[in-house]
């Protein structure tokens, strides 16, 4: 497989954790290392750590259901170990809530940037997920 191969497949098995609900993949895909760092399109909007934004994302993957996912217009650049993804994101589906029996349909437009690198094989070092209002 290529290295663009590669990249894309890691960006899909984040998105499809949405649909599958195997959230150990997010932490084979994610550089667990004190350089990681994420920014979301969901509060708290701070930049997060490794482990917060794996609480944070498995947490998101969990409350939505019938979960659906298009990116639109993927760009990959790489530089060498470095590899830069940017790329229009719709996410659909029913965000859950348990205590209250309810569910509410959401669809996010969105943008979102993601940074990998190659230790040996590409692993997530940043994300940035933005709304688009």
């Amino acid at each position: 497989m290529s290295d663009r191969e590669d990249i894309i497949q890691i960006i899909e098995t984040f998105f499809e954790t949405g649909k599958t609900k195997d959230l150990t993949s997010l932490r084979t895909i994610q550089l667990d290392d004190p350089i990681f760092s994420s920014f979301s399109d969901i509060p708290p909007y701070d930049l997060k750590d490794f482990k917060t934004t794996i609480a944070l994302e498995e947490l998101r993957f969990v409350s939505i259901s019938d979960y659906s996912y298009q990116i639109k217009n993927p760009k990959i650049s790489i530089f060498g170990d470095c590899a830069i993804v940017a790329f229009e994101l719709n996410q659909k589906g029913m965000l859950v809530d348990n205590k209250a029996f309810t569910g509410e349909h959401i669809s996010i437009d969105g943008r979102a940037t993601f940074v990998l690198i190659k230790r040996p094989t590409w692993k997530i070092v940043h994300i940035h997920l933005s709304k688009i209002e």
